[in-house]
């Protein structure tokens, strides 16, 4: 199954209703207007600055543009590369030709900064509404610097930074980790708050375990077969060294399945 940009995009905490993806042309000055543009060398301050100033003719922009605004900038003819996703605040001048607006660098999507890359369909087009990019393939997600495990007490992931978990070599040290212990962990659906507790035990590991979430989204689950993934929170309850007895497994888990009410009113089912 092919990523596409609208899982990330959620997984951001941004709907695509509320969005509009630009793709930036690396042009110096515009021909028909004279604007300075931005060109490969551009500061973070020229790109923003160059964003935030855009025509008043609605064909070509918005008259009311979303609150996200999704950056890229070129890369190759059919792609393009993640830039920043900024906030618009708000018009804050319109001197009949250009509006101007208030725009702020957030942190959404800030580990993927300049290592997303999607692929763009028309070169020619340079904005697209939120839904419609959100159905755009990923190319690419570079690797970056290694990110240090955070320890097992302290690691959640929704479904596509599982993913990122599970593939990406900037986190080979938590494959590492997940693959040194066996477990009881949790997955939330965070669409309407339900759980599962799960297990991981005998030969194994948690890092298994959750690799078939990353890949299929249910692992095998016949009640998580009818949600989708991209929903899901996964975390750890308690792990144990891979030479502890399965018994001693399944008590931890039944004792979580039973504090936490997961087959009640959860989304186990025994």
């Amino acid at each position: 199954m092919t990523l596409t940009l609208e899982p990330i995009m959620h997984s951001a905490g941004i709907d695509p209703g509320e969005a509009q993806v630009i793709r930036h042309a690396y042009v110096r000055e515009h021909e028909d207007t004279g604007m300075q543009g931005i060109h490969a060398d551009s500061t973070d301050a020229e790109i923003l600055q160059y964003t935030s100033r855009q025509s008043t003719a609605p064909r070509i922009f918005p008259a009311v543009p979303p609150r996200f605004w999704i950056i890229f900038v070129p890369e190759g003819g059919d792609q393009a590369r993640l830039w920043a996703v900024v906030e618009n605040r708000g018009e804050i001048s319109n001197d009949g030709l250009r509006r101007t607006f208030d725009l702020v660098v957030t942190d959404h999507l800030e580990d993927l900064r300049s290592r997303l890359v999607i692929g763009w369909r028309s070169p020619r087009t340079w904005r697209l509404n939120g839904p419609t990019a959100a159905g755009y393939p990923v190319k690419e997600i570079a690797d970056s610097q290694p990110v240090p495990f955070p320890g097992f007490d302290r690691l959640v992931l929704d479904h596509v930074q599982l993913q990122a978990v599970m593939r990406e070599h900037r986190y080979v040290s938590w494959r590492t980790a997940l693959a040194s212990v066996v477990g009881v962990y949790l997955i939330t659906d965070t669409t309407d708050g339900r759980q599962y507790v799960g297990k991981a035990d005998g030969a194994e590991s948690i890092r298994q375990r959750w690799n078939a979430y990353a890949t299929n989204g249910h692992g095998g689950n016949v009640e998580l077969r009818r949600i989708d993934p991209t929903g899901f929170r996964f975390s750890l309850l308690r792990v144990f060294d891979p030479a502890t007895p399965t018994r001693v497994i399944d008590e931890a888990e039944s004792h979580f399945k039973f504090a936490l009410d997961t087959r009640r009113h959860g989304l186990n089912r025994n």
